[in-house]
């Protein structure tokens, strides 16, 4: 009985993971299909925008801290101190920075996409739009994937020059660290790979935050109850998938892009 149990459960995951990336799928060709709802994408853009500006400023400044404090005790500690530049700029730039933008977009703009879905697919003005003729994937759900690649793409460049600025603030300021050291290392080891990881993460990133919380959408629970546990889902599981990613593409990148040297 265990053991048939434990098959359902299998069968049903993959059942989900199965209708999860047919939506990926729908999403993807119906964006180049007319009309393209401008409209709503700008709206969308604008919703994701205004929901996660102001928290992701505020989180990558204690983040770049942190990292440029703690990289800048270890450097010190093996008499490295001149590679915290490039240290704390690279660990900001390649990991920090897609990783605050995407748990906020998934977090704020994602749980709230999720709950707009949801209310209008308990309503049953998803059913009431296919039945006219309009299909809901292509009016509701691509522009609002698209916003939140887009905005996560810019969110990404706002944080790592945050993060940036405020790990040398705290690494030369607090820590007394040398100005030119910190600039000279992470120019030495900086280079435009790492910018456009860390501008490719963002966009799968958003790209997968704005899918699952349109799918948790378009089928949630019954009633009320049943779009809160969807918006609890769609959070839980983006963050599970965004790690997972991440380990991916940075394993990738390593693999494929040489490191630079001294």
């Amino acid at each position: 009985m265990t053991v048939e149990a434990g098959s359902n459960v299998a069968v049903r995951g993959l059942a989900q993971v199965g209708r999860l990336t047919t939506l990926g799928v729908d999403v993807a060709r119906l964006t180049f299909r007319r009309p393209f709802q401008v409209r709503e994408l700008v709206q969308q853009c604008w919703f994701f925008a205004s929901v996660t500006i102001l928290p992701t400023a505020l989180v990558s400044i204690p983040f770049g801290a942190v990292i440029a404090l703690q990289l800048g005790s270890l450097t010190q500690q093996i008499g490295a101190q001149s590679f915290i530049g490039a240290a704390s700029g690279l660990a900001i730039v390649q990991q920090a920075s897609p990783l605050i933008t995407a748990l906020l977009v998934a977090g704020a703009g994602g749980s709230a996409m999720c709950a707009d879905i949801g209310s209008r697919t308990i309503r049953e003005e998803i059913d009431a739009m296919e039945v006219l003729g309009v299909n809901p994937i292509q009016r509701l759900i691509v522009p609002r994937v698209l916003a939140a690649m887009i905005v996560a793409t810019l969110l990404n460049g706002l944080v790592s020059v945050v993060g940036v600025v405020g790990g040398y603030y705290f690494n030369v300021v607090m820590q007394g660290g040398t100005p030119g050291a910190y600039l000279a290392s992470f120019n030495a080891l900086a280079q435009v790979p790492d910018l456009w990881i860390s501008e490719i993460k963002a966009v799968i990133y958003g790209f997968v935050a704005g899918i699952v919380a349109a799918y948790r959408g378009l089928n949630p629970g019954r009633g009320p109850k049943g779009v809160g546990d969807a918006v609890n889902q769609t959070v839980v599981i983006t963050f599970l998938l965004l790690f997972l990613i991440n380990v991916v593409l940075t394993g990738i990148y390593l693999q494929i892009v040489p490191p630079k040297g001294m």
